[in-house]
């Protein structure tokens, strides 16, 4: 008997079978070597080039929130609420366009390719809205800036689940929501100086095309996805990448486990396919998570924080750095833990903790009984729900879909799942002041909570655990599960 060597599970098999597939390596210190299982330092530099998008998207996200007055004032339309409006909304229908295509354009030229593809609106949108001195120009620029965000966190979190090694998968998917937070808090602090400085808004945009031209260079020197190039026949290319991800002692195991799942998956489906079949249930799960994650008002406190603090005396500024410093806190005990309680108990944790913070504010939003106590309430529910959302409902979706996804549906099934999130973003931010007009604070805060109490439910029933499981081991569970 000898001992067979996979990346994350080792059994015995009979030296009959062990000497029809010899080792790599015979040595017993390469034998303990590849027990030891892959080391995440080769794969770290990969991830954290592939994780500048996540930056963008959350840098492109807060980088007008200061500047919106001396923008609306420099390019004629200050006072022009709808218009000052389309500025920071723009960017959702560019996102939700680039969002619906990522998953063509991945499976398509590459994951490597698709980054530097989203690199290039965002800088030429970067430019334009630096450059513009009209509102027509500043459009412009957002929506292809949109199209950027929107394209390139899917391909991130395809690339991130494809080139980490199981072990550490769940600490690099973190790095995802950890680089957004990042971004948002780089984005206020670049946005400090603009109503000291004339014109500084133009700065702001002109520093969103460093990290983006810094991805779009980086990936020329990235390992390419190997479950892509297999899919597409390049054999002896993912073999190249697997050694540059995982070294040369993994290469057989990790092209065994995926020759059996592309055996097994047969050919690539269309879009349509994703709507019936054995596909329809995990990707129902993966857009109905989405779609929770947004229907518990994460945006809307994101986007009208300031607004709400102001209500309660609270100081803007102050109010952003709190709101950047929880879900930068939360984002970062996320990581440490992820691949330790697991996904699922994180996910379900965090809704919980949610719905727990936004108790707190619709009880908060009684002024007339409570006094001065609502303003704690008020704030420290809005700050406790950011960070829940950090734990769990932030970064887990992201991570969780490409891992249950086969390889055959992953790119188009992630791509649809995130339009999901987009389009219920939009309504949401749309309608949340009206809302809040309409029911009033208590009501729809006790909304919300239900919302995530409902979602907490979902995650116990219906989400499968992949902590610790190869890809290949993930796909079997879902077998077994159906």
């Amino acid at each position: 008997m000898r001992w067979k060597l996979n990346s994350s599970v080792y059994k015995r098999v009979p030296s009959r079978e062990a000497a029809m597939e010899p080792d790599v390596e015979t040595p017993m210190r390469a034998t303990t070597d590849a027990v030891a299982g892959p080391s995440w330092r080769m794969s770290l530099p990969h991830v954290c080039v592939a994780t500048l998008t996540s930056f963008l998207f959350g840098y492109h996200s807060g980088v007008v929130n200061e500047p919106l007055e001396s923008i609306s004032a420099d390019l004629g339309f200050s006072g022009n609420t709808l218009a000052e409006g389309l500025v920071v909304s723009i960017c959702l229908g560019g996102a939700f366009i680039g969002c619906l295509f990522s998953g063509s354009v991945a499976d398509g030229i590459g994951r490597r390719r698709a980054f530097q593809l989203s690199a290039l609106p965002m800088i030429l949108g970067a430019a334009i809205s630096a450059l513009t001195n009209s509102l027509e120009g500043m459009l412009l620029g957002r929506f292809l800036v949109g199209t950027g965000m929107g394209l390139g966190p899917p391909v991130a979190s395809l690339y991130i689940t494809e080139v980490s090694p199981p072990a550490v998968r769940g600490t690099y998917g973190s790095f995802v929501q950890i680089a957004t937070c990042l971004g948002i808090i780089v984005s206020l602090l670049i946005g400090t100086p603009v109503k000291d400085i004339d014109r500084w808004w133009r700065v702001c945009f002109w520093v969103a095309a460093i990290p983006a031209t810094l991805q779009a260079l980086g990936m020329e020197f990235c390992a390419e996805s190997p479950q892509w190039l297999y899919k597409c026949g390049r054999t002896i290319e993912a073999e190249m990448q697997f050694e540059k991800l995982l070294g040369p002692l993994h290469v057989k195991s990790a092209m065994a486990e995926l020759s059996r799942s592309e055996r097994d998956d047969g050919e690539s489906v269309k879009y349509s396919e994703l709507f019936y079949g054995r596909h329809f249930n995990v990707v129902f799960i993966g857009a109905v998570l989405f779609a929770l994650q947004q229907l518990s008002g994460i945006n809307s406190v994101f986007y009208f924080s300031s607004t709400v603090f102001r209500g309660v005396g609270v100081p803007a500024n102050l109010a952003n750095i709190s709101m950047g410093i929880s879900n930068l806190s939360g984002s970062i005990i996320a990581m440490v833990l992820m691949d330790k309680l697991g996904r699922k108990m994180l996910l379900s944790g965090s809704f919980l903790g949610m719905a727990f913070a936004m108790g707190l504010q619709a009880v908060g939003a009684n002024r007339q009984y409570l006094g001065s106590t609502s303003v704690y309430l008020s704030v420290g529910g809005m700050l406790l729900f950011v960070l829940s959302f950090s734990l769990g409902a932030g970064p887990v979706p992201g991570l969780l879909l490409p891992e249950i996804f086969p390889n055959k549906i992953r790119a188009k099934a992630v791509a649809l799942c995130m339009s999901v999130h987009w389009i219920v973003n939009f309504f949401v931010s749309l309608l949340f002041l009206r809302l809040l007009e309409q029911l009033g604070p208590q009501v729809l805060y006790t909304i919300f909570s239900s919302v995530c109490v409902v979602a907490a439910i979902f995650v116990r029933r219906h989400v499968l655990e992949t902590k610790g499981k190869t890809l290949q081991e993930i796909e079997v569970s879902l077998l077994q599960a159906q």
